[in-house]
């Protein structure tokens, strides 16, 4: 496709007064209008002849099979030449589909030959397939009055998959036994109540740790130690429903949620528990039976990945009622929900009072960063009093809520975007440290 560019339609454009004029100072003149519009299409005609061919063009795109929710990737593109032909600046835009904001070019660089590379970088918004079908190229002739547009087919397909770069690594700061500063310490002797072994009493020991059976047989006072408890259930419970989509920093609140329990998940595998998956909104999404070993972490997170984006309203009743139906032994249950409204609140303490008489149960939130903003700027008219105090009326009510709930026996956590994998991992080795499950 051959355009004309704004400036040859601003040197086209000048023949009008030019030919007023002629006219006007000489009737016999009018041919001079004439040949100067001639004499412009001439021009774009030459320009459009010296202008790179579009058969000796190449496009290449490389980009990444994968990226990581609340990441950005680069896709290097390549504009290849081939024959003799002119230095061109080249201007780019992909055609693209899926869960992803518009592609940026960072930089578009001429080669020592005549073509160009440059970077597109892609900032997926929620997980999902991002397809690029096909990248437009536009360049222009040497004398700038004839724009060229092609495209090209590259058929480039990148999935967007929950974030687990930081979970394994995670876990290994959490079960380093060299590891002396970090996020946690986790110390395995001495915590929980299974019994590991007997040692010398020393002074700084619990007394009440004391065996005095062994003591006496041994004629030297022995000390139990113990370790933290191990093959426990624990099941992460996903809220699917619309009110999950809503953004915290660029990210749906179903994806803080989902990499938040790929990192507990994989230090749950390591602790030697059974981990299983639920996903609910008005029906039973997905399900996965606790299970364990190290080798089972691909396929829970391939079932975590699968929980999709959906605009129905949770069913708290018939969710939670399932999941404990399923739920053969006392379990360890990590909730990732969010409420708006007194209504959906009742309904989902109803449900979570029946489900905590028999299973230990971790409410999570996030914590929304604008509404706290809301309430405490400064302000500077009565819409921005209205709406601080409907901000402060918003956290009033879910400050009884998690009141309630925690006189129920829940572990509630509602805390910002940024802090939700560390403090869900404190409370789950609070938990167990505790022997609550």
């Amino acid at each position: 496709m051959t355009l004309p560019t704004p400036l040859a339609v601003l040197v086209f454009a000048l023949g009008v007064p030019i030919a007023l004029l002629a006219v006007a100072v000489d009737p016999r003149l009018w041919t001079l209008g004439v040949s100067y519009a001639f004499l412009v299409l001439a021009a774009m005609a030459t320009d459009a002849l010296l202008a790179v061919p579009r058969r000796a063009l190449a496009v290449e795109l490389q980009a990444p099979d994968r990226i990581h929710i609340g990441e950005t990737g680069v896709a290097e593109i390549r504009v290849g030449t081939t024959g003799r032909t002119r230095a061109t600046r080249f201007e780019v835009l992909p055609e693209q589909y899926g869960p992803l904001d518009p592609a940026r070019l960072d930089r578009l660089e001429p080669t020592s030959g005549a073509g160009a590379q440059g970077r597109l970088v892609l900032t997926p918004r929620q997980r999902g397939r991002i397809i690029i079908d096909a990248v437009w190229l536009r360049w222009q002739g040497p004398l700038a009055l004839v724009r060229r547009m092609h495209r090209f087919a590259v058929d480039t397909a990148i999935d967007v998959v929950p974030n687990v770069r930081g979970s394994q690594p995670g876990a290994l700061q959490f079960f380093s036994n060299e590891a002396v500063f970090g996020t946690k310490t986790q110390q395995q002797h001495g915590e929980g109540s299974e019994f590991e072994a007997l040692r010398d009493f020393t002074v700084g020991l619990d007394r009440r740790h004391i065996d005095w059976k062994h003591s006496a047989r041994h004629r030297r006072l022995l000390c139990k130690e113990f370790q933290i408890e191990r093959n426990h259930q624990i099941v992460f419970a996903f809220d699917t429903g619309y009110l999950m989509r809503e953004r915290i920093a660029g990210i749906p609140r179903l994806d803080h949620a989902i990499n938040a329990a790929l990192r507990l998940a994989w230090i749950c595998l390591r602790a030697g528990d059974f981990v299983g998956i639920c996903g609910f909104d008005a029906r039973i999404r997905s399900y996965q039976a606790p299970t364990r070993g190290r080798s089972r972490f691909a396929s829970i997170q391939h079932a975590i990945a699968a929980l999709s984006y959906n605009t129905e309203e949770t069913n708290f009743t018939l969710g939670l009622a399932e999941l404990n139906l399923r739920l053969r032994r006392r379990a360890l249950v990590v909730l990732f929900t969010e409420f708006v409204d007194t209504v959906t609140a009742e309904l989902m303490i109803e449900s979570l009072q029946r489900i905590a008489n028999r299973h230990v149960v971790v409410l999570v939130t996030l914590r929304d960063g604008d509404l706290q903003q809301a309430v405490d700027a400064e302000p500077k008219d009565f819409a921005a009093v209205a709406e601080a105090m409907i901000a402060e009326g918003f956290q009033r009510d879910r400050g009884v809520v998690f009141e309630r709930l925690e006189r129920m026996g829940l572990h509630c956590l509602d805390v910002p975007s940024t802090e939700i994998s560390v403090a869900l991992i404190n409370r789950y080795l609070l938990i167990k440290q505790r022997g609550l499950i």
